[in-house]
């Protein structure tokens, strides 16, 4: 007799071992979960403390907490927005031009609610820590002469006015995600955007006092250094936590952002070795940054070969062009956001048309068959994304920074500039020896 009853309660202890909720359990994978948390941690960690500590060792003494407040002030803005309507924007269903309100706050979303294979709510946390980094980079080119409650009021209506736009025609279902354009993690999205906005800041700002005569070198390359490194480390979960999946896919996306640093890196410090007869500390991290803002949108559907080239192009053009922005056209980009970040995901955007093609032999890539006329028509695609990108980005920023301007005024006083902004504007010091 109990031998019998055992019989029968054993199965059904069985049963209470497994997940009351089942669906929940089939639509969520928790490897993919597990992943793509890690990868919301190390996109964070791009622009705190990676990027801040970046653009921070760039500037002069003076203004170094300026750079690392404007940073964090950002993260926090961007954030709240995001959660408010920059998310439900993005991403909601909307139409070809503009998401919807159905997400609003996070509107009708719990802890079993899923996006793909992974939580909606860390779906929507990992696409924040790109809303966070995209403004956060446009800090570049206007630095050290901004006000803070400029570059504050700028940074909430752009990220609205631009970033949001632009991220749902791309990734939310939009007229250039229709259309079919390569952009994995952000070459339009991320990188033209915050490039073109840096470039229209710095022209219609001006250049800082006393630019171009002026030296303005950077006051501490050891922070720049350990920046540029947590950047190199984070990009892998900018670019390999795009797959939105523990996969093949994100593993090839982080090899191939690996080689394209590591070849922007090397092909700028030769370069520099060449021509100025000694490589710089300053020249090989920023080759790295090209390389891996090249490789972003091609990220995952590049394999190693196509990588290798586009780190070698990165290194060359973005060099060419962060010599002819500051010394022929004399503009103040003072930290280089166009030169490199711009470019290059122009570059890498184009590219993604061409090394995204199935058979080019130890060059093949990930993305449609092989064929000229297939190419030719993906390279099409990612021109309209391009072109699109730059003019939206460029002409809604000119207006926000004329608005802000008439509301508050964009700069600080001549005076303050010499003062500089961590006094003016914190009443703090960075360094106080």
């Amino acid at each position: 007799m109990k031998q019998s009853i055992l019989k029968i309660l054993f199965p059904l202890s069985l049963l209470a071992l497994l997940p009351m909720n089942a669906h929940a359990e089939d639509a969520i994978s928790g490897a993919d979960t597990a992943w793509i948390m890690a990868a919301t941690a190390l996109v964070l960690f791009m622009t705190l403390p990676g990027l801040a500590m970046f653009y921070a060792g760039l500037v002069r003494s003076r203004n170094v907490l300026s750079v690392l407040m404007q940073c964090f002030a950002i993260a926090g803005v961007a954030s709240i927005l995001w959660l408010i309507a920059g998310y439900s924007l993005a991403f909601g269903e909307g139409n070809s031009w503009i998401g919807d309100f159905s997400r609003v706050m996070l509107s009708g979303v719990d802890r079993e609610t899923a996006s793909g294979t992974i939580p909606e709510a860390l779906f929507m946390m990992f696409q924040m820590t790109f809303a966070i980094i995209t403004p956060a980079l446009i800090v570049g080119g206007f630095a050290e002469r901004m006000k803070f409650s400029s570059m504050l009021l700028f940074s909430a209506i752009w990220l609205m006015l631009v970033y949001v736009p632009v991220t749902h025609w791309v990734w939310g279902g939009g007229w250039l995600g229709q259309m079919g354009l390569y952009d994995f993690a952000g070459g339009t999205v991320v990188h033209i955007t915050a490039g073109v906005a840096a470039l229209v800041a710095a022209i219609v700002m001006g250049p800082r006092r006393g630019f171009p005569t002026t030296a303005m070198t950077p006051h501490n390359m050891t922070m720049t250094i350990a920046g540029a490194g947590m950047l190199w480390v984070g990009w892998f979960g900018f670019n390999g936590g795009s797959a939105l999946a523990a996969d093949g896919n994100a593993s090839m996306a982080i090899l191939v952002t690996h080689i394209s640093a590591a070849t922007g890196a090397m092909t700028w410090m030769a370069i520099e070795w060449f021509r100025f007869g000694k490589p710089s500390a300053l020249g090989v991290v920023t080759g790295m940054v090209a390389g891996l803002g090249t490789i972003t949108p091609a990220s995952g559907f590049v394999g190693p070969g196509g990588a290798l080239i586009i780190g070698l192009l990165a290194g060359i053009v973005c060099f060419s062009a962060t010599q002819y922005l500051k010394r022929v056209l004399k503009i103040d980009d003072s930290l280089d956001v166009f030169p490199v970040h711009g470019v290059g995901g122009i570059l890498g955007t184009l590219l993604a048309g061409v090394f995204s093609a199935t058979t080019l032999g130890i060059f093949s890539g990930y993305g449609f068959a092989d064929g000229i006329e297939t190419m030719a028509e993906q390279v099409k695609v990612q021109f309209i994304g391009v072109i699109a990108t730059i003019v939206f980005t460029a002409v809604v920023t000119w207006v926000i920074l004329k608005v802000v301007d008439a509301l508050i005024g964009l700069r600080v006083t001549d005076e303050e500039e010499l003062e500089g902004l961590d006094i003016v504007c914190h009443e703090e010091r960075g360094y106080d020896l």
